[in-house]
């Protein structure tokens, strides 16, 4: 493992999403920060985990908005805004809520973000998990909102976004303990609904699914996980390669024959607005947050 790329990969995550922050305001185009942020990443010795995700108001996760993209923020718009970089496949992963043009809000961000302070407080070596699910749930419920049941933390390792252990964001009663040098990426959701997702329409993010050997999109596929591997990329990455014909042909085929997987976008079941708090920290007595700026 690599500290040094993790702590790089974390600094260049912060400072984009403070970036791509000041872009967010009324009537900006959701697609011009999103492609603002990711040139600053690239720009700046980064590369990207996963693409920028901007997911307003009753989305949770997963919605990305690429060149085609015509909404704009307006007033009101609850908006979670997801960055995540790696150096030399180290990835940091961080998460912001702001509120467009007025405050409504602000009890519902601030209930995510406290959340997630107190569970980065506990990650030590040998606390459990269910421990830092329970801390999560109880900032959140004394605000009087819901953590989202159905989404978790998750591990990151090299190449690997979701590496398997989950950081619950409720006491799902998993006494499995921290150990030292593990790194998770620590993100809780607040709704003022049931706290739970479902999925919504496809995303037009996309990740590496299975490898398997294909006659078409064969060189497709093999940019694709040259650059990516199995990190989730956006199929506007591809435009610079390839014609939109050939890119459109070979992901219907590689998403037939289950080479590749497209994401759905994650709504809020009852369609009440969500918040989203969230930093990379590596397991240790004093924990260390990869994407924190100093």
């Amino acid at each position: 493992m690599s500290l040094q790329d993790y702590k790089k990969a974390g600094k260049i995550a912060a400072e984009a999403l403070q970036f791509g922050k000041k872009l967010i305001k009324e009537d900006a185009f959701l697609r011009e920060v999103t492609k603002k942020t990711e040139e600053f990443i690239l720009n700046n010795g980064g590369k990207l985990a996963f693409p920028v995700q901007i997911s307003l108001n009753n989305k949770a996760a997963h919605c990305y908005a690429g060149t085609s993209n015509e909404q704009k923020f307006i007033d009101g718009d609850l908006v979670k805004f997801d960055v995540g970089v790696h150096v030399n496949g180290y990835i940091a992963d961080n998460a912001l809520s702001v509120n467009i043009a007025n405050d409504k809000d602000l009890k519902l961000i601030r209930a995510s973000k406290d959340a997630l302070r107190e569970a980065i407080s506990l990650m030590r070596p040998g606390v459990k998990l269910n421990e830092i699910g329970m801390a999560i749930e109880e900032v959140i419920v004394g605000y009087g909102f819901q953590p989202i049941r159905n989404l978790s933390g998750h591990e990151v390792e090299r190449w690997n976004l979701h590496a398997g252990i989950i950081i619950p964001n409720y006491d799902n009663k998993n006494e499995m303990e921290l150990e030292e040098g593990q790194v998770f990426a620590v993100e809780p959701f607040a709704t003022t609904g049931a706290g739970k997702v479902s999925e919504g329409k496809f995303s037009g993010i996309y990740k590496v699914h299975e490898l398997k050997s294909v006659r078409i999109g064969r060189d497709v596929l093999k940019m694709i996980y040259e650059n990516y591997r199995t990190l989730p990329f956006a199929k506007d990455w591809l435009n610079k390669e390839f014609d939109r014909f050939k890119i459109d042909n070979s992901f219907r085929i590689l998403e037939q024959q289950e080479v590749i997987h497209n994401y759905t976008e994650l709504i809020e079941k009852e369609g009440t607005k969500v918040s989203q708090a969230e930093h990379t920290v590596m397991v240790a007595n004093n924990p260390i947050v990869l994407t924190k700026i100093e």
